[in-house]
Parts: structure tokens; C-alpha cells; sequence
């Protein structure tokens, strides 16, 4: 029987992640859990934040998989540490590999950070992005509008535009070549970001690097499913199922999802 790989985010983000994972591993089967009731992660403190993300952690954990991506950066930088050493199987993030593809991008060193006010303030971005070169220059701007727009389905509308111009005003006058997505929800806004910071700037999804480091982890933990076993993927949302199957199926291309309203935490 195969084992699933689980993604867990605050919301619909991950599935940013989750798109990559399937072009690239296609007969690996997926469990993903969004909590949508409780989304956004940004704005709440790091205690919070390390408690619903284990929440879900658990969720996914008593459903045997075999790997956990924490597809969202606030959780990532609230509790990867302390996920990665208490689980015997592989955890990984999504803030290790943005910045090794933005250090990749980027020709001058000058890098931008986009994120939720969690992930801001945690500095995780600065931190990864100078341990592996300490010459690199980073700006980062908070975005705590992005995500509700997203989890309403508005991500292609006029507001949307109106909202991503605005909050990325800031970095115009900086003289970044390179700019992460630090928020898996953010590359559903990607085609507005591209078009408003102009072809000067490499928007970086850290989607595709995380999938890329999926396989690799999978393979060296000869975890690796290639068999023609029919694959049956999960999806778990604490929130509204239709409004998560809206977004999912349209940004999956999956017409037929299975998916499930669970309770976590005191609601349970």
C-alpha cells in the first residue's frame, strides 16, 4: 500500500508546493491539510503558530506518511527545528530552498523578501540567505494583505491588482534583482508581482526548489514510489470545502478531489 507524502499549510498556499511535487514525482500520492479556519498564520505570535502547526503535524502523522513538507513559511520558521527532531521520518520547509534558488538568481546580491508579518519578523529569510553568503544584501516587506486575498479566490481580480501594487510601492526604490515568495500562498499573485516589479527582477517560487528537494530526500531514504499503483490523494481543510476545492482544483488542474472538513485543536 503506498505512503503518502504530507504537506500541511495555514491555508490554500501549499498547494503552490503541492503542484510542483506532482509534475515532478507524478506517482506519489499526497495528504494535504490547509487550515483554513485559523488562516492567516502571519499576524499571530510564534507559540501560537508552533501549536497549530503541530496540530496538523499529528493529523497527518496518525495517517502513516512517510515524509512532512511544512508548505508554509511561518509555520517553517515557528517549528521546523522542533518537528524535524521529534518525528522519525524526513521534514523539510520551504525557507531553505527559496533562498538557495534566489542565491542562484540573483546577479548582484541584492535580494527581496516577501512575507507574512511572522515570517518578517522571525528574520528566518535574512538568517538562511547569509549563511550560505554573507555578502548578500536583503530587504524584506511585510505583505498581510496577499493571503486573504488569495484565500478568497480573489487572486486574478482587479482588487488584486490594486492591492499588489500598492504594497509593493516600497520596493521599487530598492535596486533588488531577485525576490522571493516567502509566502507559499504568494506565487498564486505571481503573474501581478512579475508585472508590477518589472523584467529586472526574478520572482522566485520556492515551490519548484522544495519539490526538487522532496525527491531528492525521498531517493536517499529509498522512499521513492515509482510503481503504476494508482495513487489517491487527501485533502483536509479546517474551512470551508467548497471554497478550498474552488481554488484547488483550479490551480491543480484536479477536477476530482477528495476532500474533507476535519476539526483540529479545542474545535475538535
Amino acid at each position: 500500500m503506498k505512503r503518502a507524502i504530507g504537506f500541511i499549510d495555514s491555508g490554500v498556499g501549499g498547494l503552490t508546493v503541492v503542484k510542483e511535487v506532482l509534475k515532478q514525482l507524478p506517482h506519489e500520492q499526497i495528504y494535504y491539510l490547509g487550515d483554513t479556519a485559523r488562516c492567516p498564520y502571519g499576524p499571530r505570535d510564534r507559540e501560537e503558530v508552533h501549536k497549530f502547526t503541530w496540530e496538523m503535524t499529528n493529523f497527518l502523522v496518525e495517517r502513516n506518511i512517510k515524509m512532512l513538507v511544512i508548505a508554509c513559511n511561518t509555520a517553517t520558521a515557528a517549528a521546523l527545528k522542533d518537528i524535524r527532531a521529534k518525528l522519525d521520518i524526513p521534514v523539510i520547509g520551504v525557507i531553505q530552498p527559496g533562498s538557495r534558488a534566489a542565491l542562484k538568481a540573483s546577479r548582484n546580491n541584492k535580494i527581496g523578501i516577501l512575507g507574512t508579518i511572522g515570517t518578517v519578523q522571525s528574520m528566518a529569510y535574512p538568517a538562511a540567505l547569509k549563511t550560505l553568503n554573507r555578502h548578500v544584501e536583503v530587504d524584506s516587506l511585510a505583505c498581510p494583505k496577499f493571503v486573504s486575498i488569495v484565500e478568497s479566490g480573489e487572486y486574478k481580480s482587479a482588487i488584486a491588482k490594486k492591492v499588489v501594487a500598492e504594497s509593493l510601492l516600497p520596493l521599487k526604490s530598492t535596486k533588488i534583482d531577485t525576490l522571493i515568495l516567502g509566502c507559499t500562498h504568494y506565487p498564486l499573485l505571481k503573474p501581478l508581482i512579475e508585472n508590477f516589479m518589472g523584467e529586472g527582477v526574478a520572482v522566485i517560487n520556492s515551490g519548484e526548489e522544495t519539490a526538487s528537494e522532496v525527491s531528492a530526500l525521498l531517493d536517499y531514504h529509498n522512499l521513492l514510489d515509482a510503481t503504476e499503483e494508482s495513487v489517491q490523494h487527501r485533502f483536509f481543510t479546517t474551512g470551508s470545502v467548497p471554497i478550498f476545492r474552488s481554488i484547488a482544483a483550479d490551480w491543480l488542474s484536479m477536477p476530482e478531489m477528495e476532500i474533507e472538513h476535519i476539526e483540529l485543536g479545542e474545535g475538535k
